[in-house]
């Protein structure tokens, strides 16, 4: 009997881009070496029906990655990047493509954007922010997390696994309440 369908995050694959194997330290010689590791990694990790947003910095130029996009398994939703072009927000492979959403998972008010943000919408009532483009420089929070391949062991990860990941961490810090 299947699974059911879940729900992952990741960000950053950069697919394609050879400085990002520099600039983050990647453990890679090549970025063919890269891109089969991410394939493979992300296809050993979804399943056909489960969900995938990817928050931003899918790859670095379009051709090639656009046939990589065509190989991953699941339904690709994209919140875009800062080198996420016209083109690639547009591919045919996006079940959905946005600046920005929010997601109701397991109860809880989930807000994605590509870049960390200080305070978003619920933040006042325990509500989580999932964050790509700080490769891993970042330090996450009881309610907030980068959840970009360079932290995740270069795969998407499951929400539960975030949530058990990050509930025992420090909150965030709160700004003094208006009076």
């Amino acid at each position: 009997m299947p699974r059911p369908p879940k729900t992952f995050f990741t960000a950053d694959t950069h697919f394609g881009h050879a400085n990002i194997i520099r600039y983050s330290k990647r453990p890679f010689e090549t970025v063919a070496e890269m891109d089969a590791t991410l394939v493979s990694n992300w296809n050993a990790t979804i399943g056909p029906d489960d969900d995938v947003w990817h928050l931003g910095d899918v790859a670095h130029g379009t051709q090639r990655a656009e046939a990589i996009l065509a190989r991953l398994n699941g339904r690709k939703h994209l919140i875009w990047g800062n080198h996420d072009s016209g083109t690639v927000r547009t591919w045919p492979g996006w079940a959905s493509s946005q600046a920005y959403a929010e997601l109701k998972l397991d109860g809880r008010r989930v807000v994605l954007f590509h870049y960390p943000i200080a305070e978003w919408n619920g933040f006042w009532h325990d509500s989580l922010h999932f964050y790509g483009h700080v490769h891993d420089k970042f330090t996450p929070t009881s309610l907030s997390c980068d959840v970009g391949v360079d932290v995740w062991d270069y795969r998407p990860v499951e929400f539960s696994d975030i949530v058990q990941t990050i509930s025992g961490l420090t909150p965030p810090a709160r700004p003094a309440a208006r009076g």
